[in-house]
């Protein structure tokens, strides 16, 4: 056996770094992911909840109703966008998704602040999400007349009753569960379908289906159908188990929640292709599936609270289809909204899907050529 020399060791270190070098895609990665991690954990991660998008029932129409709100909004926790006239109009917007939280304020307002025995005002919050009822329970904690000036004497803590609805009892799996659906279809699907489509170009099977009439939309779409049958019995496991072993009450319609599911499938699988012909090997195949990954599980709402995030993170969020499915799951699961209550969501993903498919298609005709 030859002794051990530092010059052919030398040598085969400068062979790996040229071969890196001409390796465009892997040196992004090893240069693109720190800093996406950097950037993303250090300045659009933010516990701090902020900016929800909340609505008022003001009932009493007194100054101090009024300078309660101007107070609460001072606060930046809650946004108060909306000026509702009854209870109903509350219950519209939350199984919609365009309000968080909404404060309700009695018409015999100013006779509970001075008799002190009772709450003064209601929070009724989204109990489907645990940020919000965070939120809400930071707020329960005050005093309503220490946010007056002009009532600031000592009075006892808890005048803000809070209202969970979905989730009275505050059971955390109610939040979760539906959200992994989401995750483990976008974590799957992606990275199936990436892998098996640059595996089948490595193998050298691609050319024998190019020799064939088969289209490039018809050999894309036919390479990844069998995988939305895949990504169906998935969420079915995911949802059984969380009905039977968590609890989990599912709301709304079935056919709904299976709908949006199979909108969200496809539009992981038309990544899943746009990566694949991105990627010259199922290592950067997988890379780059993880490169999408962590930005949707960061910024979707599912991990660190959406509200807390920087405007410049919530645009680029609403780019993801996660963050979109994640309000369509627990719409339908928790608050039994349908397909007209969460239309926007649902045409989201589907505008995704369809840029995700063209782009696919276009560079996978570009391949061939």
């Amino acid at each position: 056996m030859n002794a051990f020399s530092l010059r052919r060791l030398w040598a085969i270190v400068v062979k790996e770094l040229r071969q890196l070098r001409r390796d465009r895609l892997t040196f992004a990665m090893i240069v693109g992911i720190p800093t996406m991690q950097l950037l993303l954990f250090g300045y659009a991660i933010n516990m701090d909840v902020r900016h929800l998008d909340a609505a008022v029932l003001d009932q009493a129409h007194t100054r101090n109703a009024r300078e309660l709100v101007a107070e609460l909004a001072q606060s930046q926790v809650f946004d108060f966008r909306y000026r509702l006239d009854s209870p109903a109009q509350i219950d519209a917007l939350m199984r919609e998704g365009r309000i968080s939280a909404a404060l309700v304020i009695p018409r015999d307002f100013e006779r509970r602040l001075a008799d002190r025995d009772r709450a003064a005002v209601q929070m009724v919050v989204d109990g489907s999400d645990q940020v919000v009822q965070q939120a809400a329970r930071q707020l329960a904690g005050l005093s309503v007349t220490t946010l007056l000036s002009p009532l600031h004497a000592a009075v006892p803590q808890g005048q803000v009753e809070i209202v969970n609805w979905y989730n009275p009892q505050r059971r955390a799996p109610l939040n979760t569960v539906p959200s992994l659906i989401g995750v483990i279809l976008t974590m799957t699907m992606v990275l199936f379908t990436a892998m098996a489509l640059v595996r089948e170009r490595e193998r050298g099977n691609l050319e024998f289906l190019i020799a064939t009439p088969l289209s490039p939309l018809e050999l894309t779409v036919g390479k990844v159908l069998p995988f939305v049958g895949i990504g169906l019995v998935q969420a079915t496991l995911v949802l059984l188990l969380g009905v039977f072993v968590f609890d989990v009450p599912v709301r709304g319609a079935l056919a709904d929640l299976y709908g949006a599911a199979l909108v969200f499938i496809v539009a992981c699988l038309a990544l899943g292709v746009f990566l694949s012909t991105l990627a010259k090997s199922q290592f950067q195949a997988l890379q780059l599936a993880f490169f999408t990954f962590l930005p949707q599980i960061l910024l979707s709402g599912f991990m660190f609270p959406f509200g807390g995030m920087p405007r410049a993170a919530q645009w680029l969020a609403e780019l993801f289809p996660l963050t979109h499915f994640i309000r369509l799951v627990r719409g339908i699961v928790l608050r039994a909204a349908g397909f007209a209550d969460l239309w926007r969501e649902l045409a989201a993903l589907l505008a995704f899907a369809a840029v995700m498919l063209t782009l696919a298609t276009l560079r996978f005709h570009k391949r061939l050529d």
